[in-house]
């Protein structure tokens, strides 16, 4: 990294239906497969070279354990946000605090910092301020009910548009880094 971007950026990349739901009811996910498209992966393969820590909610770890989906991050130090486990286990470390977390991970050298949601760790980084940029991709698909992206009583924060990418599926990803006021 150059001594410009030497700053280490916690990103939201993730997906949401178009009315606002990272999942579904009963933390539901099918929705996700509606733009599924043989060697296109919106990115994210270029994405995972910019970062080099990924942090998770508990409920989103467990469910992409209990669908079968194969853990990909065993190159990064992955930390899953819970009030309920301890430790850690064969792919990532237990934590209480995405607050805490991002902060010291913010003061420690290394590529940028991969959010991955769920609601609540979203929610309470954005209350802290401490996402700098989000990458959201838009599946054209109304889920109707389930777990929103972002929740009410957020502090109110100036985005800046960085570019935004349409896809033969309908996807639409959206990139905006957070304004420092």
């Amino acid at each position: 990294m150059s001594k410009e971007t030497s700053k280490r950026l916690c990103i939201l990349y993730i997906a949401m239906s178009l009315d606002g739901y990272i999942a579904g009811k009963d933390d539901n996910l099918d929705f996700l497969s509606k733009v599924e498209l043989a060697g296109e992966d919106y990115g994210y393969a270029s994405f995972q070279h910019e970062v080099d820590t990924l942090i998770w909610g508990r409920r989103t770890y467990d469910k992409v354990l209990s669908i079968g989906w194969e853990f990909h991050h065993r190159d990064k130090k992955c930390y899953v946000v819970s009030t309920t486990r301890k430790g850690s286990d064969e792919n990532v470390e237990f934590v209480t605090d995405p607050v805490e977390l991002v902060r010291s991970l913010k003061a420690s050298p290394g590529k940028h910092i991969y959010c991955d949601g769920g609601g609540g760790v979203v929610a309470a980084l954005l209350s802290a301020k401490l996402i700098d940029r989000l990458i959201v991709s838009v599946i054209p698909h109304l889920v109707g009910d389930g777990i929103r992206l972002f929740r009410e009583g957020l502090p109110e924060q100036e985005l800046v548009f960085r570019s935004a990418n349409t896809f033969p599926t309908g996807l639409v990803q959206l990139t905006y880094d957070v304004k420092i006021v």
